[in-house]
């Protein structure tokens, strides 16, 4: 059985519930990000954190972040978006431009897309070649044990939700015109080839998942469940890179 068909969709907290969660996590990532960043505890700068999200288009990537980061020093954590590469970037092996934006010790760096777009957008839209986006799987999986060897909390997320509801939010998006920026054509051809991505998806979490940076799918079509499930992970990851938990 493949990984995505696992997913229980259905799964939700009460409200409640999800709120009183969300707040205690967040609570306790802020503490953790402190101890990181040296500014309480022994003062000593921590190992680098850095959050990947990848996942469906209006999977809610955007609301997870914020929560995320909502309680965080702005000073303290950089959220970066990546869309296609420049013309210049082209120009280099597609892992170059990631490099710049990595956190070094002490600091945390959260990531809207990453390089995982060479076997997920390139591969399926053919912006890459079979050669290149075949050979990346090897590419990306040394790449981050690199980044995980010199101590580097690598935590990845693929945010899942079902086709309808990903339909559901389409056509919310397009009928507030607050919110029918977040919408393109791009969104709408890509639907029409989830087929072709849910198989590419697939492969990654597959080829890409290992020890060191897993991969935790997360049931999305409940935002606030999610939002919970997504605070909560990195708190965990965090203690367990630091000793704190099993």
């Amino acid at each position: 059985m493949k990984r995505l068909s696992k997913v229980d969709l259905n799964a939700t907290l009460p409200k409640d519930v999800a709120l009183a969660r969300l707040t205690a996590a967040q609570e306790r990532l802020l503490r953790l990000r402190l101890t990181l960043g040296g500014q309480i505890g022994d003062h000593r700068l921590g190992p680098p954190l850095c959050v990947v999200f990848e996942g469906w288009d209006a999977s809610g990537k955007g609301g997870s972040i914020k929560r995320l980061v909502e309680h965080l020093d702005p000073r303290h954590v950089r959220v970066t978006q990546f869309a296609a590469p420049t013309y210049d970037e082209k120009r280099h092996h597609f892992l170059w431009r990631f490099w710049p934006v990595l956190p070094g010790w002490g600091g945390m760096t959260v990531l809207d897309r990453s390089w995982y777009g060479r076997v997920l957008v390139e591969r399926v839209e053919g912006f890459a070649s079979d050669e290149q986006w075949t050979r990346a799987y090897d590419e990306i999986a040394e790449f981050e044990r690199t980044l995980t060897a010199e101590g580097m909390i690598l935590v990845k997320f693929w945010l899942h939700i079902s086709s309808k509801e990903q339909l559901r939010r389409f056509n919310s998006r397009a009928a507030d015109p607050l919110r029918s920026w977040k919408l393109t054509e791009e969104d709408w051809r890509n639907r029409k080839k989830r087929t072709q991505y849910k198989e590419a998806v697939e492969d990654m979490l597959e080829r890409t998942d290992h020890p060191a940076a897993p991969w935790h799918v997360i049931a999305a079509d409940d935002k606030p469940t999610a939002r919970v499930n997504v605070v909560e992970q990195v708190c965990h990851e965090v203690e367990r890179a630091l000793g704190l938990r099993g």
